[in-house]
Order: C-alpha cells, then sequence, then structure tokens
C-alpha cells in the first residue's frame, strides 16, 4: 500500500475498441488492482463507451469510480477542465493512491488522456505515469475489413475528420492509404465525390469494429446519414 510520502501512479489504460477480449494482459491487471478507477464521459453523453467494455471486470463495491465529464467542442473551456481533472486526479495520486485513467482505443491516439497527461507533467512533474498501450480502432478496423493498411515503403495517414473535397483530395495525394475517423455528415457530403477521385471502389467504412454493432460496407454509395456513428471510420487506398 502506498503513502502520501510514496504517490500513487497514474495509469493511462487502453482498452482497446470495444470487444473486451481484445483488452490486453496488462491492461486488465492494472484494472484489477487499481483502487481508483477514471472515467471520462463526452459532456453531452450520460454513459462512457470506455467503462462499457471494461465494467465487467471492476468491483465498485472496493474500487471508487469516478466519472468525469469533459467538452467537446469548446476550446476554452477545455482547458480548463483538463486543469481541474489533473487537480483532482493529483489529489488521489498524492493521497497513495493509484489512479487507473481508461480510454478506448489506444491512449496515445486521438485520446481524452493524451491532454490530462500533458497537464499531469506540466503542473505535477513528481507524480509517476505510466502508459498502457490498447488495440486502436484504426488497426481493429483493418483487421474486420481483412484490408493491410500499407506495404513496404506505403505513406499512411491518420486524420480526425476531413472538412471538405479538398482536404480530402491533398491527402490523397500525399499518401497511399489515408484512414478518416469519427465519420460524420460533412464526410458524407465529401464520399459524393470519390468517383470523380478516382477512388470509387477502394473505399472500406468499418463502424464499432469488433462489436456486435459492427458493420463493414464496401460501397460507400450505399451509406445513408443513418449509417454514421462516432465510433467509425474510413479507410481509403489511393
Amino acid at each position: 500500500m502506498t503513502t502520501a510520502s510514496n504517490p500513487g501512479r497514474l495509469y493511462g489504460v487502453g482498452v482497446g475498441p470495444g470487444d473486451p477480449e481484445l483488452l490486453t494482459v496488462k491492461a486488465q491487471r492494472v484494472l484489477l488492482a487499481a483502487p481508483v478507477i477514471w472515467v471520462p464521459q463526452a459532456g453531452i453523453s450520460a454513459e462512457s463507451y470506455a467503462y462499457s467494455i471494461v465494467k465487467n471486470i471492476i468491483d465498485e463495491s472496493r474500487q471508487e469510480v469516478v466519472r468525469a465529464k469533459f467538452p467537446t467542442n469548446d476550446e476554452e473551456a477545455a482547458g480548463e477542465v483538463w486543469r481541474n481533472a489533473a487537480r483532482d486526479l493529483a489529489a488521489h495520486l498524492e493521497a497513495g493512491k493509484d489512479v487507473a485513467f481508461i480510454t478506448e482505443g489506444d491512449p496515445m491516439l486521438y485520446s481524452t488522456f493524451a491532454y490530462v497527461l500533458e497537464t499531469i507533467q506540466e503542473e505535477y512533474p513528481h507524480l509517476p505515469v505510466e502508459v498502457v498501450p490498447g488495440v486502436s480502432s484504426v488497426m481493429a478496423a483493418a483487421a474486420s475489413a481483412a484490408a493491410p493498411l500499407v506495404h513496404h515503403g506505403q505513406r499512411l495517414a491518420i486524420l480526425p475528420a476531413v472538412y471538405g473535397i479538398d482536404d480530402l483530395r491533398e491527402a490523397i495525394a500525399l499518401y497511399d492509404t489515408i484512414v478518416l475517423m469519427k465519420v460524420n455528415r460533412t464526410l458524407l457530403d465529401a464520399l459524393a465525390n470519390l468517383e470523380r477521385l478516382g477512388l470509387a471502389g477502394r473505399t472500406i467504412y468499418v463502424r464499432r469494429a469488433t462489436t456486435e454493432r459492427e458493420r463493414v460496407v464496401r460501397n460507400i454509395q450505399e451509406l445513408s446519414a443513418e449509417d454514421l456513428d462516432y465510433f467509425s471510420l474510413l479507410i481509403i487506398r489511393r
């Protein structure tokens, strides 16, 4: 048991894309042992997707589960939220408690944990931090689609979204494979131009890879707005 003179360790734990069986052995060990589980939630969400993946191995009778709301659009407000979260995390750590901060996918790829990590490193550099990698949705989607992302010497770009056809055209010109994460309505509009860009038949849409709601669509023209999901991505091969 740690003490105040021996602070707890902050673990950034990637819990994978959705299938609990893809949780790593190390992630499971950390989650079973940590007295505090930190659960980030989008400000507009009633539940945490990351927690739904691991809830069956968390014992809330002996582990404290902290559910923290984070903004998704207000950049100015977000900075204050990260600082407050870091302060609250530091209080647990300085009391000698290990904290497991869970995040879907991998903690180092478009993750809420990355923002908190930067604040902890800047304002509480004496507190120990360890990152536990997870299976990213990018790799899970490629596996579900049986679609290799790149071969030797090829270039891969991973983008959070595309905001118009010009952005998509530029990415296609520079990279052999583009993975667009968090497919949105704007992207759906841009997809109408895929045929003009010479990419018809070279694009794969994957929704909620590895879960019961997984869907792999190889004919993008069949997609509608109802098919879009925050936990989805698009693989485009040049």
